[in-house]
């Protein structure tokens, strides 16, 4: 098959999933073409929308809730939203795009990809498929603003909701979210430990504010150290991402502290996660399917408002995650309650009853069997 996968840099998550079904299509000998469709107007106007959204997380995430809250309300109007409209300025660019170049199917990971090709008779481009794989485990705002042949939705006991938002049904794939395979390799703990060159005989705690380094993690710093001056045997690793800020502020707080190590991006994520003992995180839907699939006891922080709320909720109520909102008071309690290893073992039996790992092989083998009649 050739395969257009569609993704956009906001936030690390639909680019992570991206490149989890590059990998599957590949490895099945599949021809794959990646794009943020952004850049077909120029590498500035991708990198403008990503930049955008990045430093709106940083900074201001109360106002980027306020503007999903605004989202919200425009699903529940008989109109399309201003995103609709704005993103099919780029339909003429990408509808002469997909003329020059022959695609069996368009797989994206994002909506505002599938905005634009709403605005496009995919008719012309001999009946292409099309399929949109949502990220959170919710149906975020606009997402039925499009005309896909199917919807990939994190889980079945979400399709309710998708329906309720105006998804068709039948159009449905309740598969799981797609992660790369290094995520669903099974590495032991002592492993991975290993070829990270920490010592084996210690407990692992990883924090991370996700690839935008977002969230309080500043505060959960200074509430895990109290923790690791109680508990000897546990080190701290904190993974800042791309947030430099924060990398040297906690840098300049931490460096050279027993026991306290700080990071700031890394290509070695599948690796710390399974080497953690606990991972403390915000709940982004990608990440948080990655640490469900590893198996690791899971602490969700600081959401950025919005679908990263109903992602902590939905782990929470599942039995899959503990969800701290005010670490300075709740993350002592909840990493207690992580330290009963009876209560570790159900979180992760219930991770690995509701996660699936094998999502993005899912999507491939439905997307071969469309695309071979």
């Amino acid at each position: 098959m050739e395969v257009l996968i569609l993704y956009c840099d906001t936030g690390g998550g639909h680019h992570t999933a991206a490149l989890a079904m590059e990998e599957e299509l590949k490895s099945r000998g599949h021809h794959v073409t990646m794009m943020d469709p952004y850049a077909l107007t120029g590498k500035h106007a991708a990198s403008l929308v990503g930049n955008s959204y990045i430093k709106l997380v940083q900074h201001s995430p109360k106002s980027f809730g306020a503007i999903y809250a605004i989202g919200e309300i425009y699903d529940k109007l008989p109109v399309h939203s201003p995103v609709y409209w704005a993103n099919g300025k780029l339909a003429e660019a990408m509808d002469h795009y997909l003329q020059k170049y022959s695609f069996d199917c368009i797989v994206m990971t994002h909506t505002f990809p599938a905005q634009i090709l709403a605005h496009i008779n995919l008719k012309k481009q001999s009946y292409v498929k099309t399929l949109l794989i949502a990220t959170d485990y919710t149906c975020t705002p606009f997402f039925e603003e499009s005309s896909c042949d199917y919807y990939g939705i994190p889980a079945p006991d979400l399709e309710e909701e998708f329906v309720s938002r105006g998804v068709p049904r039948e159009k449905i794939l309740a598969y799981g979210i797609p992660v790369r395979k290094e995520f669903t390799e099974d590495n032991s703990k002592t492993e991975s430990k290993k070829r990270l060159g920490l010592p084996e005989d210690k407990k692992y705690i990883l924090l991370s504010g996700g690839s935008m380094g977002a969230g309080h993690i500043v505060k959960a710093a200074e509430v895990l150290e109290e923790f690791l001056n109680l508990n000897e045997e546990y080190q701290l690793t904190v993974i800042c991402g791309s947030n430099q800020k924060l990398y040297q502020q906690l840098m300049d707080e931490y460096n050279g502290r027993d026991r306290i190590d700080i990071l700031g991006f890394t290509d070695k994520m599948p690796e710390y996660v399974k080497a953690a003992d606990i991972f403390i995180t915000k709940p982004g839907g990608l990440s948080s399917t990655e640490a469900a699939v590893c198996g690791i006891p899971l602490i969700h922080l600081s959401p950025i408002p919005g679908c990263e709320t109903f992602n902590a909720q939905y782990f929470e109520k599942h039995g899959m995650s503990l969800y701290v909102s005010k670490p300075g008071q709740e993350l002592l309690d909840a990493l207690d309650t992580l330290s009963d290893d009876s209560r570790s073992e159900s979180m992760i039996k219930a991770q690995r009853d509701q996660i699936s790992p094998k999502a993005a092989a899912d999507f491939c083998d439905i997307m071969e069997s469309i695309c071979s009649k």
